[in-house]
């Protein structure tokens, strides 16, 4: 008795195929719905855990200070909180857009809660003596009653580590492109500014342009008053200010990646702005904004500032000073255009901050 085979109709057969289709794709949909609810529990769970475990170690550490308990005080020489106890220290390079940046800092010092001081050397003195040197470290890292802090200033890079400092300050700071930031101060000192238009400027009353002093070979707009950003990053060294050092090129660049949290550039203050709200809310929460739309966000313009020749920014960039104090720049902003990248996005014309892409898991010991 031979085997009785039946045919499905192709009609059926076709059905079938696709009945099996949508439901291996309701099925795999299913799976990857469970896949990013498990993945998200996972997450939950280890905020939890992170939450449980910070706030054992805060009642342990409350508990060992005496802190929390009946009739008990504060021991004597207790130090600040972790949140601040924080110093920032601001060594702003001359026309760069300190004084924007910095007011963004004073308007901001009494909302947040902070201290703002101003670094007043004598005769705008970059370098501080030794003794000054050690008052300064001292006040900075000693003076509890104005932390948290922010100091700003035209001072070149100190390193606190030489003076025995365990916590060091937060360094920061913004570069601008070299001839650009010698044309703006060549022009400050004769016309001044929005900011202070009735103060007398040291070169007031000389009308000779920029290219009219390039062309003369003047010593206001020479290859050497370039070197600046350099000596500022490199710091109290006395090979920093010997113009043209290559060991002081290469010293800046270390201290800019190595010593500083951020460093900007004026031609992208905003997005500057934008990443020390994120990096440092405790001062800067609700910098970006105040950027926009405050009325000082660019206060300070240079007045009478023209633009230089073709021919004068050639003859500059003819120099070895120019070519260095250029390669620190680009090496500046190369950093922080990779920091804001990894950082920043943007969107229909607007910045906006990356959320956070990591957690913690796998937690132990639980109890």
């Amino acid at each position: 008795m031979g085997l009785l085979r039946v045919m499905m109709p192709p009609k059926f057969q076709l059905l079938t195929l696709l009945a099996f289709a949508v439901a291996m794709f309701f099925l795999e949909n299913q799976i990857q719905k469970l896949e990013e609810s498990r993945g998200k529990l996972e997450r939950a769970i280890a905020r939890h855990e992170v939450r449980e475990i910070e706030q054992r170690h805060t009642q342990d550490g409350q508990r060992e200070r005496g802190e929390g308990l009946v009739g008990a005080g504060p021991l004597l020489g207790a130090g600040l909180p972790d949140a601040e106890d924080v110093v920032i220290i601001y060594n702003r390079v001359p026309k760069t857009a300190s004084t924007s940046f910095t007011n963004i800092a004073y308007d901001l010092c009494g909302k947040n809660h902070y201290h703002v001081l101003h670094i007043n050397t004598t005769k705008n003195n970059p370098v501080m003596s030794m003794q000054d040197q050690v008052r300064f470290v001292k006040n900075v890292t000693e003076w509890r009653e104005m932390k948290p802090a922010f100091y700003h200033g035209h001072v070149s890079f100190l390193d606190f580590t030489k003076f025995g400092v365990k916590k060091k300050p937060i360094y920061i700071n913004v570069v601008r492109d070299p001839i650009e930031r010698l044309v703006s101060y060549y022009y400050f000192l004769r016309f001044g500014d929005d900011y202070r238009p009735g103060l007398r400027r040291r070169k007031q009353g000389d009308k000779k342009t920029f290219d009219e002093c390039v062309s003369a070979g003047g010593s206001d707009c020479a290859p050497e008053k370039l070197w600046l950003q350099i000596p500022f990053f490199c710091g109290h060294y006395s090979e920093c200010w010997n113009v043209g050092s290559p060991w002081a090129l290469e010293q800046a660049k270390y201290n800019l990646v190595n010593e500083y949290l951020l460093v900007g550039v004026t031609e992208e203050l905003e997005d500057f702005v934008m990443m020390l709200e994120a990096a440092l809310p405790r001062f800067f929460r609700g910098a970006t904004d105040l950027y926009k739309t405050g009325k000082k966000s660019h206060l300070r313009r240079t007045t009478e500032k023209k633009p230089p020749t073709r021919e004068s920014t050639a003859k500059l960039q003819q120099s070895a000073i120019w070519k260095m104090e250029n390669e620190f720049y680009e090496f500046a902003l190369e950093q922080f255009q990779f920091v804001r990248a990894h950082a920043v996005r943007e969107k229909d014309g607007e910045l906006y901050l990356l959320a956070q892409n990591f957690f913690y898991e796998k937690i132990y010991p639980k109890n």
